[in-house]
């Protein structure tokens, strides 16, 4: 599989809120972070853990992909991320673009970095 394929399946599984299929295109190690800045999710079970966090509190919550980019070992993909109502009461969270690296090793992701 490509990487530009295993960058959409996972974003495919993000939208099932299947959060268990997502990190098994990942690496143990694999993160997700800002651009340039904290890790948000540290490893293959901190990202379980984490979507699962999130689905759980916007059962609603879909990517859609606007645009794609591929070199060597970068997939870079334009979402269109939309929330929804959050299940704690929160304010609703507009819709919002982002910009996600995926870095690869091998045929596994072994980072996400959000531009926002």
């Amino acid at each position: 599989m490509s990487k530009l394929a295993i960058a959409e399946q996972m974003i495919a599984h993000y939208n099932a809120q299947d959060a268990d299929a997502y990190v098994a295109l990942m690496t143990e190690d694999a993160c997700e972070a800002n651009y340039r800045g904290a890790v948000v999710r540290e490893g293959k079970e901190g990202t379980r853990s984490g979507l699962k966090a999130a689905f759980a509190k916007w059962p609603q919550n879909k990517a859609e992909i606007v645009d794609r980019q591929v070199t060597d070992n970068y997939v870079v993909l334009r979402e269109r991320v939309t929330r929804g109502p959050a299940t704690d009461g929160s304010e609703l969270v507009e819709p919002f673009d982002v910009l996600a690296v995926y870095s690869f090793e091998g045929d596994k992701c072994s980072r996400v970095e959000f531009i926002r």
